[in-house]
């Protein structure tokens, strides 16, 4: 079956005739195996230059059961532009959760557990499309990521339209190979199987059942067809990036060979894989065996008694004794009839990527020596490999009666550690646990797991005393346990934003660091700006709007109000827009923040609008015609696209159209230059014109996120002084403002009423 093919599956026809499959359907080969190969696309996204975990593009497929070949096709082109030049692409892959990348090499917050991505590199240089394949035998089913991203982003800040940039594109498809009848591997009966050759491996499964403590694995009877003594090479699990763990082991000769395997992953299909190492002629028979050994849980709680024992409080009422919750673990011989102990718990979804886990008999576990506690924290919406896994363990001082005894704790996933007081070692047959202890000196651990793969996660507590288990047969701590998962850690800090990104119907969250912090959650201060630097570029970013103060007086002064009201509308939301806008500390918003934003832009443009209609010096009536509609347009442009260079450049060219025909048509009735006066010139539209033209070239060339708000602060004074200089002289018939003159000649006035009626009287 042949899903989402296009062009890309053509490239897949050679693997498809190597393996003697036709495209899209079913073959069988070997000893009477039914293959199906399938084939999944997605769109190509755009790749961008990295500064933060939004911008690499992640694609996410879904591997089916009994796949035993995967094949990624990689496929990195770029545009033909000329800006286009030689590129490298980084490639993650994961499997389970998205990839944690670190191509910054930025600091990851404390106690997060961090494990290096599998990554290729794809070279865009001379060539126009790079393909490029990846190959996987027997692949764990499930969820499989890759994550895409150009180098480090260079900072600049591009004014939209002023450039075009390169685009690079990145596009992943998956081929599968599946076996549609795979042997299964009874527990306890042995399966004869033949290997027809050693290109054509034996594939089979065998399900493990929940409570499995451990399996053991035998292969015997292995002989040639030739009557030689056999060479096989057995390889147990499958596949997982960046880590696998499988088990390989090589029998030669006619011993038997066999393994033994502790911690399997529970309620799930073992994959086994058998490959001949002989002749190409010879075929292999052999005989498999497979016996598990069950743990018996024990449970400190179940739901029905839990219920019961609420009932029973609340039936008791206040200052009535409550029955403990260990009570049916202070027995020693009640323990060592289990191999572990449940703690129920309860998954509380809160919101997207946002869960709590609730222990049913409290916050506090008890912890014995002769069998670990185990809690299991469920990670298999599907939704949930987005964000952070939190555990946090609490140790009470008080109830460990052992004072030498230590807390030995096991997150894993798939499956849980069932011997941390024998090995101590938290790792199981397939997966590498993450290790916590507590003790007397340390009585507080904490766990983060970013991007946690989907799958079951166990936590197992358990006991242990340097002198021996017996010392610690009736000891017992209790440990208090906070687990949760959420989108952020500690909602990025707060130089840090958390954002929620979506790749088709799956959710994932990251960080957005600003005021020079970086890393996973924010917490890298390596290039952070101090309190004083956030408080610099405040003020300056705001201050610096007190230029429009000149230009304000000079159009009252001349009689222009309307841009005088302009200007202050500018002035004003300028300033509190930017006061709104700093990432770090020093940040006060008086309305919402789009608002602010929104109201900055329209009055920047439009104070360009009526400045330069303004100086094209024609009839008041439409002047003001020209003001209103022209600032209609640029609102509905503005909502359109706020960032667009052509909201500011397209009023601006109007406008400057608008002007240069009005002093042609000027200049053409008196016969000669508009404006006349040379002073005028070389004193006013000269200046105002160079820095006008200074300021476009800071804004649109010279801005970086580091040198912004300093740079930005240079734009803020140099357009206010350019409309300064550029505004035009008062009307010849307009009378300065001269408060004091027109009180006094009104005081005048009435005085020679008063004489003139005293005459007539």
């Amino acid at each position: 079956m042949a899903r989402g093919a296009g062009p890309a599956l053509r490239l897949l026809l050679p693997l498809l005739q190597l393996l003697a499959l036709p495209a899209g359907r079913g073959n069988r080969t070997g000893a009477g195996s039914l293959f199906i190969s399938e084939y999944f696309s997605q769109s190509a996204q755009r790749l961008s230059f990295y500064s933060w975990y939004g911008n690499a593009k992640v694609f996410h497929f879904h591997v089916p059961e009994d796949t035993v070949l995967l094949r990624w096709l990689l496929q990195a082109s770029r545009g033909k532009e000329p800006e286009c030049t030689s590129m490298e692409v980084t490639v993650h892959f994961r499997y389970g959760a998205p990839p944690v990348i670190n191509p910054l090499g930025t600091h990851f917050p404390a106690n997060a557990t961090v494990r290096p991505s599998y990554n290729i590199s794809i070279t865009l240089s001379s060539t126009v499309q790079n393909t490029t394949f990846v190959n996987i035998t027997t692949p764990a089913a499930g969820d499989w990521f890759i994550a895409a991203h150009l180098p480090e982003a260079a900072g600049r800040i591009e004014v939209k339209g002023f450039s075009t940039p390169c685009t690079y594109m990145f596009q992943a498809d998956m081929f599968v190979l599946r076996l549609t009848d795979i042997p299964v591997l009874e527990p306890g009966v042995a399966m004869p199987q033949t290997i027809v050759s050693p290109a054509k491996p034996l594939h089979v499964k065998v399900f493990v059942p929940k409570y499995t403590a451990r399996m053991w694995f035998e292969l015997r009877n292995c002989m040639t067809s030739e009557r030689k003594a056999c060479a096989v090479r057995v390889v147990l699990g499958s596949i997982t990036l960046p880590q696998s763990f499988q088990r390989i082991i090589t029998c030669t000769g006619n011993v038997n060979c066999s393994v033994s395997l502790d911690s399997l992953p529970w309620e799930k299909w073992l994959q086994i894989m058998v490959e001949s190492l002989g002749t190409a002629n010879a075929s292999v028979s052999l005989e498999m065996l497979a016996s598990f050994t069950d743990c018996r849980p024990g449970s400190t709680s179940s739901f029905l008694n839990f219920s019961s024992l609420n009932q029973s409080q609340a039936a008791s009422g206040p200052g009535s004794p409550t029955p403990s919750t260990g009570m049916a673990l202070r027995n020693t011989s009640d323990q060592r009839s289990f191999c572990l102990q449940n703690q129920p718990v309860v998954r509380e979804d809160l919101d997207v990527v946002s869960v709590r886990y609730r222990l049913l008999n409290g916050p506090s576990v008890a912890v014995y020596s002769i069998s670990p506690t185990l809690l299991v924290l469920n990670l298999n919406s599907g939704m949930d490999s987005g964000g952070s896994l939190v555990v946090n363990l609490l140790l009470n001082k008080t109830s460990l009666s052992q004072a030498n005894a230590t807390v030995v704790a096991c997150v894993s996933a798939a499956s849980p550690v069932l011997s941390l007081n024998i090995t101590q070692n938290c790792s199981t047959a397939f997966f590498q646990g993450y290790p916590l202890s507590l003790s007397t000196s340390s009585a507080e651990a904490m766990l983060i797991v970013l991007y946690p793969q989907t799958d079951d996660w166990f936590l197992s507590l358990q006991l242990i005393c340097p002198k021996g288990q017996s010392e610690c047969n009736t000891a017992e701590a209790k440990v208090t346990v906070i687990a949760y998962l959420t989108p952020c850690f500690n909602d990025c800090g707060p130089y840090g934003q958390c954002s929620l990104l979506r790749r088709h119907g799956y959710l994932y969250a990251g960080c957005s660091c600003k005021a020079g912090w970086s890393g996973w959650s924010c917490t890298d201060d390596t290039k952070a700006q101090s309190v004083g630097a956030q408080n610099l570029a405040t003020l300056l970013l705001t201050l610096s709007n007190l230029m429009f103060l000149p230009a304000i007086a000079v159009a009252v002064y001349r009689y222009y109000l309307v841009e005088a009201s302009v200007y202050t509308y500018t002035m004003f939301f300028s300033t509190f827009y930017h006061a709104c806008d700093q990432p770090g500390i020093a940040v006060m918003c008086i309305m919402d923040y789009d608002t602010l934003q929104y109201c900055d832009f329209l009055g920047s443009v439009v104070s360009i609008w009526v400045t330069i209609l303004c100086m094209s010096r024609v009839k008041k009536i439409l002047k003001y015609v020209l003001f209103v509609l022209g600032s209609l347009l640029i609102a509905m442009s503005l909502q359109l696209d706020r960032r667009g260079v052509w909201n500011m450049m397209g009023p601006c060219l109007f406008a400057l159209i608008i002007m240069i025909s009005a002093w042609v048509y000027h200049g053409v009735k008196r016969r000669h230059c508009y404006p006349s006066s040379w002073k005028r010139w070389v004193f006013y539209l000269l200046p105002g014109i160079t820095l006008a033209f200074i300021a476009i070239s800071v804004y649109a060339f010279m801005e970086t996120n580091e040198n912004y708000y300093y740079t930005h602060s240079i734009w803020h004074v140099l357009v206010a002084g350019s409309v300064a200089f550029l505004l035009p002289p008062r009307d010849k018939h307009k009378k300065p403002w001269a408060w004091s003159q027109k009180l006094t000649c009104r005081y005048q006035i009435c005085q020679n009423d008063r004489e003139e009626l005293y005459a007539v009287t």
